[in-house]
Order: C-alpha cells, then sequence, then structure tokens
C-alpha cells in the first residue's frame, strides 16, 4: 500500500494520501483549507481522489475538503460534526478574530461515517472507528490488512487531542481509547493528524496519558 504524507497550513496538520499503487485511484485522509497542497501530494504518484476522510470537523482538517474534491469526490465525516463542518467561518473567527483569506466552505457530497463501518474504496478496505473526545464526531481509520492507524488528533507521538474546543470532553476521549484504540495490536503503526508515525507499542510505554 502506498502511504505518503504532508504537513500543510497553519497548523502543520498531516494530509495522507493512501492507494493500492501508484497512477490510480486514491483516497485522502484529512484536508486542511491548503488544495494546491493536496494535489501536489495526489499528482506526485499520478493519483486522483476518489474519497475524502475527514477524522474531524475542524477547520485544519476540513477547511480545503471541497476545493479539493473539485466538487465530485466524495467527502467522508462523522454527522456528529455537523456542528462544526457546516461553518468554517465560525470556527476561523474563534481562532483567528477574522477570517483569513483563502477558501473556506462546508464539505460538499457529504457521506456519513459511522462506527465500524467497513469503506472499500481504491481497492482499500478502511474500518471506521467512532473516537469521539477530541470532537464528539471524530474517528480513526484502520487499515487492519496493513497494521495502519490513521488516528487524526485522537493519539499522538507522546500526547492526545485537546479537549478544550467545543464539544471537547476528557473523560470521553480516554474511554474512546480505552474501547477502540488500546484493544488494537502493539505492532499497529499511527498516523497521526499531526506530528511524526509512531506505534502503538511505543505509545503504551512512552505516552504519559497511557500510563495506568
Amino acid at each position: 500500500m502506498l502511504i505518503d504524507s504532508r504537513s500543510l497550513w497553519l497548523a502543520e496538520t498531516n494530509t495522507y494520501v493512501i492507494a493500492s499503487d501508484t497512477g490510480g485511484p486514491a483516497v485522502v485522509i484529512d484536508a486542511p483549507p491548503d488544495p494546491a497542497g493536496i494535489g501536489a501530494l495526489l499528482a506526485a504518484h499520478d493519483l486522483y481522489p476518489t474519497a475524502l476522510l475527514l477524522t474531524h470537523g475542524h477547520i485544519d482538517h476540513m477547511g480545503g475538503a471541497s476545493a479539493a474534491a473539485r466538487g465530485e469526490t466524495a467527502i467522508y465525516v462523522h454527522p456528529d460534526d455537523d456542528f462544526l463542518t457546516l461553518h468554517p467561518d465560525r470556527q476561523l473567527q474563534m481562532l483567528f478574530g477574522m477570517v483569513p483569506a483563502g477558501e473556506y466552505s462546508p464539505p460538499e457530497h457529504r457521506l456519513d461515517l459511522f462506527d465500524g463501518q467497513i469503506l472499500e474504496i481504491a481497492g482499500l478496505t478502511i474500518e471506521v472507528l467512532h473516537t469521539p473526545g477530541h470532537t464528539p464526531g471524530h474517528c480513526c481509520f484502520l487499515v487492519e490488512e496493513e497494521g495502519v492507524l490513521f488516528s487524526g488528533d485522537q493519539l499522538f507521538a507522546g500526547s492526545i487531542g485537546r479537549t478544550d474546543l467545543p464539544g471537547g470532553d476528557y473523560d470521553t476521549l480516554m474511554d474512546s481509547m480505552a474501547r477502540k484504540i488500546l484493544p488494537l495490536d502493539d505492532a499497529v503503526i499511527v498516523n497521526p493528524g499531526h506530528g511524526p508515525a509512531t506505534t502503538l507499542a511505543r505509545e503504551r510505554l512512552h505516552n504519559p496519558f497511557l500510563q495506568v
């Protein structure tokens, strides 16, 4: 499986493209407000997007989804984050006190994600894990046969997602961690929404939030 990523926009959000091989269909995971950067990542492998999967509705993960999808590619997001995805301008105002120049529009051609959903896209099998806490609709994406988890802002190398923004809740995030993430195999590679990749084994040993 091909996996490539770039850190894009002001928040240095990790955008991933995954595909069975070069020169064909791909899945984009998270789409910050940098459609040109997403396009360059796809073009580097001669790929075209058949779906955009959004781990959650924060602007740095979905603000460029509609532009990157070019109005024709399905965008998947959990409906519990509709209050975020449908009002990107409110998020920008809250974060910056203004709306920076750029394209910010609610994702079009939306399809709902739900827990346990199996997506067969671009020759890949992707399982949806609903992991609320960072946001109510936060989801992680597991490609089990490759041993790879795309964790969004649920789990980072050495840390976890913040829970002090609207809709966030620490206890809910930790419950999601216990029920959906920690039961996975130690060898699973974790590709987070920000920062470097890690493994679940490494996080069990060194992540202070996972020490019990």
